[in-house]
């Protein structure tokens, strides 16, 4: 790993610039683009464009050398089913990163906000896993793509994936088509959804997937969470999709996002598609990992956003609670609900807790503030309700809606590093802080 004076040195530099006008400013303001609290470094660099994606996925490998990114040569625009991209990985123990780029793969089934679902397989140090596409017309399909890092082989798995068990031993998955045609820019372009007519169709949904054989098994159909019906009122009407997945640190349970609209935001045959009024409300819903079985609504509320598992147990989410905007944390399979960070951690980001803090500190981030477009990056102290920010990076108006940048804090698995992506340097690129001495000063 890198020394704290390497850290120093690039955070340094990085200050110097600004002061020097080397980094790009506000406009009307002389403040730089990028507020660095602690120290900072580039992971990567132009001309091309580097970003992971999600904040739950593992970035880093298990020995903390090789830090993933995809790669593309362009941005503001949705990618087309002819867009691909370029996976591959960084140096982090390199004293310049950015100079290390080197690629694993390619990938033809991706979005702006999560890239190709990469990530290092867990129980498998070797292994890297991300999403793509084969076949053409109507024999597409999207796939997974298992690589060793170490002996160059690649193979197949006949599904996409969404998110792994903390054993690596299976992966849980769902209709890439459909979220595509319900909230373009969380799915994949290039395949049809062969069920894009039908509201709640129940032969498809929420699936898990072995890693080894590529066997699947339907876990929760589309009609199963249907005919759950609302605050009272039907579902049937509605037009139905899962997203946000995620396993639990035991891989008994896992959680997911049931999400219904009026109609369809689009159509992959009809781009003049107009939808119907309205965005979507959302339910967070927890079953069993190994047959869909067990399953508790845990946030009934319509409004839950971003969420992480805290434990087996609890799980801390944003969203309204009685009335109230803000995170909390639920407890499965019981009601219990109770605040997390009220007053100061107020707005909604991407929340996970630093490992081995025992769920006392949580990374977190913003969207962009409206008067000067900077998202800040912050811990959250939970005994003792403190914030502090790590830093503040611009974000050009450019970067809005699904072509947006958001940082996604990503945690290193000793919990003493922070990987962000960031379009403060004039393109997304990602960056690396350094919290350790943070958390050791303030613990």
């Amino acid at each position: 790993m890198p020394s704290r004076r390497q850290f120093l040195n690039v955070s340094l530099a990085t200050t110097a610039a600004a002061a020097a006008g080397r980094l790009p400013t506000l406009a009307g303001d002389e403040s730089p683009a990028v507020i660095a609290n602690v120290p900072m470094r580039p992971l990567t660099a132009g001309p091309n464009f580097h970003w992971f994606g999600y904040y739950d996925k593992e970035q880093v490998s298990a020995d903390g050398r090789l830090a993933l990114s995809n790669e593309v040569t362009f941005e503001g625009r949705s990618p087309t089913a002819d867009d691909t991209i370029d996976v591959g990985t960084v140096d982090l123990t390199a004293a310049d990163p950015a100079t290390t780029w080197t690629p694993i793969g390619q990938s033809s089934a991706w979005g702006w906000q999560q890239g190709c679902m990469l990530q290092w397989r867990p129980g498998h140090p070797s292994e890297v896993i991300w999403n793509d596409r084969e076949g053409s017309g109507g024999d597409a399909r999207f796939v997974a793509r298992i690589h060793n890092v170490v002996t160059g082989q690649t193979r197949t798995i006949p599904h996409a994936i969404y998110a792994l068990s903390p054993d690596g031993r299976f992966g849980v998955t769902t209709d890439f088509n459909r979220i595509q045609n319900m909230r373009p820019g969380y799915g994949y372009a290039g395949v049809l959804d062969p069920n894009e007519d039908r509201k709640a169709p129940s032969e498809t949904g929420l699936r898990r997937v072995d890693l080894d054989t590529g066997e699947s098994t339907l876990l929760v159909s589309y009609a199963d969470m249907a005919a759950l019906p609302h605050g009272g009122q039907s579902l049937a009407d509605k037009w139905h999709y899962f997203n946000h997945l995620l396993v639990d640190p035991t891989g008994e349970r896992m959680i997911f996002l049931h999400r219904w609209r009026n109609s369809p935001a689009r159509r992959s045959d009809d781009p003049e598609f107009e939808p119907a009024a309205g965005g979507f409300s959302t339910r967070l819903v927890t079953c069993r990992c190994d047959d869909g079985s067990d399953r508790y609504l845990l946030d009934p509320s319509g409004s839950t956003s971003h969420f992480i598992w805290r434990d087996p147990e609890h799980i801390c989410a944003w969203t309204r609670h009685r009335g109230d905007w803000g995170f909390w944390l639920f407890r499965d399979r019981t009601g219990e609900v109770l605040p997390v960070g009220a007053h100061v951690m107020d707005r909604n980001g991407h929340n996970t807790y630093v490992p081995g803090t025992e769920g006392t500190w949580i990374l977190n981030d913003t969207y962009p503030f409206k008067t000067h477009r900077r998202q800040q990056v912050y811990l959250y102290h939970v005994p003792s309700n403190r914030k502090f920010i790590l830093g503040e990076f611009h974000s050009p108006e450019r970067y809005t809606g699904e072509v947006r940048c958001d940082t996604h804090p990503r945690n290193s698995r000793d919990g003493k590093t922070v990987i962000i992506d960031s379009p403060h340097g004039g393109g997304r690129q990602m960056y690396e802080l350094e919290i350790g001495e943070l958390i050791a000063r303030q613990s």
